[in-house]
């Protein structure tokens, strides 16, 4: 089979209005879509952001998500951990987090080794690497995640 320059370019249309497709199907089935313009600088207002109440007795409150002008995509949430819980089990994906800790004493899970993490200190997850957070306190943990990647999660 002959494929001519005629033939490429037709395919490779084809190819990119099937990815336009794709990407819209993805948003529509609860991909992470801008939620947030981030073109100017705002406040987000506390008593503003969604609250998640989650099954093992903490919650999740939505900071933002969207994409920064200058590529980056970051979503921003607070999270309420009971005392004993996991937020999940420990694993990895291609974004980076910053996990800042505002009450609680917890156990850092980095790459399977525990590290104890208390009030005001803030763990880094490097893209790809296993992690994980336990409350091992007596009190709910609150912390708020930054997470940012090249291009939406």
């Amino acid at each position: 089979m002959e494929i001519n320059r005629r033939d490429v370019c037709v395919a490779m249309a084809a190819l990119a209005s099937l990815g336009g497709v794709l990407a819209r199907a993805q948003e529509g089935a609860g991909g992470s879509a801008d939620t947030t313009e981030m073109g100017v600088s705002k406040v987000f207002h506390f008593d503003e952001m969604h609250v998640a109440h989650y099954a093992n007795g903490g919650w999740g409150r939505a900071v933002m998500h969207g994409t920064l002008p200058t590529g980056e995509f970051v979503e921003v949430h607070e999270t309420m951990l009971p005392a004993g819980e996991m937020p999940h089990p420990p694993h990895k994906h291609r974004n980076t987090e910053f996990v800042l800790i505002r009450e609680g004493k917890l156990e850092f899970l980095n790459d399977g080794r525990p590290e104890p993490v208390g009030v005001g200190d803030v763990i880094y997850t490097a893209s790809n690497q296993m992690h994980g957070l336990k409350n091992v306190g007596e009190t709910a943990a609150l912390y708020f995640v930054v997470s940012v990647s090249h291009g939406q999660m």
